[in-house]
């Protein structure tokens, strides 16, 4: 059986693996089909295609939006597949989101400085590629060593970044419909993901006359409800069902990468029904 992952991130975003990490990681998990979908960026599909472990697996090109559902007050990931590789419509979104991101982490920084961190953006840097945008994740790996799963990680973010934290606070984010337009203008299939972990499912209906094409069933925090009001929405408005495991390494739960095809009641990337999105 193939196995698949239209659901993984990288260093170049938010996550703890390197692109050849996570692409070896596949190989050693027979996955047959795979998405780079780092936040708000098209830059991992290019670097990967190129890497020698990306030989035997069909690549396919991916991005998360970081969109908001501003009539329910509600964050809402929006995700998009093999979209055209020149395309502008996602990018006019995206840039200037990850400049509100990279100044808004530099803020953060500052704050946690000024609360008594031994920390600066240097520090933070240092970890990251010139020019790229820093991640909360990328400000947690200059405090601690601990492991994102650990209560020891856990508890120190939510000092920092939840509730009256010194580092609290989020950017403004895009609109979810425009995120869903931008993805169908650049010629891609657009995707509402893991609407059980955000709840999200209430915009979906609204976002089918724009051209969404699928939702995101399968994920590590989908429950089996979650699963089966994915299958049933599939079912009454004629949507594909994707999934994926998430993986961001280090800089997120423990998962493996890929998941069997089978699992999947509609199948995202056959012939028929990817040329029908």
């Amino acid at each position: 059986m193939a196995r698949i992952d239209l659901h993984v991130h990288s260093t170049l975003s938010d996550g703890g693996d390197t692109i050849d990490e996570v692409l070896e990681s596949a190989h050693r998990r027979g996955v047959n089909v795979l998405s780079f979908v780092d936040h708000d960026m098209t830059l991992t599909y290019h670097v990967a295609k190129r890497k020698p472990a990306a030989r035997d697996i069909t690549l396919i090109p991916g991005i998360e939006l970081s969109a908001y559902d501003f009539k329910r007050g509600r964050k809402v990931h929006v995700l998009g597949y093999d979209y055209n590789l020149d395309g502008s419509q996602m990018q006019k979104l995206t840039m200037p989101l990850l400049e509100r991101r990279h100044q808004h982490s530099l803020w953060q920084i500052e704050q946690i400085r000024a609360y008594g961190f031994d920390i600066d953006a240097e520090q933070v840097k240092a970890q990251l590629l010139p020019g790229q945008t820093i991640y909360k994740q990328h400000i947690m790996a200059a405090l601690t060593d601990a492991h994102y799963a650990t209560e020891d990680y856990q508890s120190l973010y939510r000092v920092l970044f939840k509730g009256n934290g010194p580092a609290a606070g989020d950017i403004e984010y895009m609109d979810v419909h425009d995120a869903v337009r931008a993805v169908k203008a650049d010629g891609g299939m657009a995707v509402i993901a893991h609407p059980g972990q955000l709840d999200s499912y209430d915009v979906i209906e609204e976002l089918i006359p724009l051209g969404l094409n699928a939702i995101e069933q399968y994920h590590p925090d989908h429950t089996e409800d979650d699963v089966l009001r994915v299958g049933e929405l599939c079912d009454r408005y004629g949507l594909v069902a994707t999934g994926g495991s998430d993986y961001h390494g280090d800089f997120g739960a423990p998962v493996e990468i890929g998941l069997d095809e089978g699992l999947l009641t509609h199948h995202p990337f056959d012939e028929v029904s990817f040329k029908k999105c």
